[in-house]
């Protein structure tokens, strides 16, 4: 049975992703800097149509090294699929390390060497694609997005700008008490049903037919879309592509838990 795979960084992310900032760029205070960059998902053949540009990546992303891999990766994508997208589109990040302790995505958002490297990859993409959409996940993305068309390689930039609420808003939301879950899931659906529309009528060239399916006030099954598999590196198992959670940062510190990522298995996708 052939498996698809992601080729690698052609030309001209090779040079990219062989010069990135470390930790004199990201303080390792603010970002889980010993777990290394990890830089995109999706299409780097010139094929994509949407560009999606999230926040940081968390410890599924951390093992699978792409981007938008877990819970707010299974949501994106079903949300691309409601616009008719479901290859032909890239993903970044605002980050390229995970964002360690409150308010570390805030106070380092537009430090000059995060944004000049950021906007080296958006320059890139934007020569090398003809973007119809450009989808940002949450405000750090809006803005870090915003700010990159204030440069000279932003400056013109044409495609339809969907901002919308960051896929894991309800957990991050709820978890600090100031609203349930529920309400929390409400008001992201409400917020991705208000940009369906623009985005139907921005994103012309599409994989299938776009249904633009107003999503209910919570989440069901198939508003979670698997990570297809052409998009991670070769040789990855499938259930690190599906649904179920499967890595947890785990330990009895915050010190322990920085330092270590959990994998199990999924009861229902062990062969023995």
């Amino acid at each position: 049975m052939p498996h698809a795979s992601c080729p690698g960084y052609p030309a001209p992310y090779d040079a990219l992703v062989a010069d990135y900032p470390g930790a004199e760029a990201y303080p390792a205070p603010a970002f889980r800097v010993e777990w290394g960059p990890i830089f995109h998902r999706g299409r780097l053949d010139g094929s994509a149509r949407v560009l999606v540009i999230g926040q940081d990546p968390a410890q599924h992303e951390t093992v699978t090294r792409r981007i938008l891999v877990g819970t707010a990766g299974q949501r994106t994508q079903g949300f691309l699929e409601r616009i008719g997208i479901t290859t032909s589109y890239v993903m970044i990040n605002t980050f390229l390390y995970s964002v360690y302790g409150q308010g570390g995505g805030n106070a380092h958002q537009h430090d000059a060497a995060i944004a000049a490297y950021r906007n080296r990859w958006l320059d890139a993409l934007r020569t090398h694609n003809q973007f119809d959409a450009v989808v940002t996940l949450g405000t750090l993305a809006a803005d870090a997005f915003t700010a990159w068309t204030t440069t000279t390689g932003g400056q013109g930039f044409a495609a339809h700008h969907a901002a919308i609420t960051h896929p894991t808003y309800p957990e991050s939301a709820s978890a600090s008490g100031s609203i349930s879950y529920a309400q929390a899931v409400a008001h992201l659906l409400a917020n991705w049903n208000a940009a369906l529309p623009g985005l139907g009528k921005a994103v012309t060239h599409v994989d299938e037919p776009a249904s633009l399916k107003p999503y209910g006030s919570a989440f069901v099954a198939g508003d979670y879309s698997t990570i297809p598999e052409a998009d991670l590196p070769a040789g990855l198992p499938d259930w690190m592509r599906g649904q179920e959670q499967w890595a947890d940062r785990t330990g009895k510190s915050a010190a322990d838990k920085r330092a270590t990522i959990t994998i199990q298995i999924p009861a229902d996708e062990r062969p023995w």
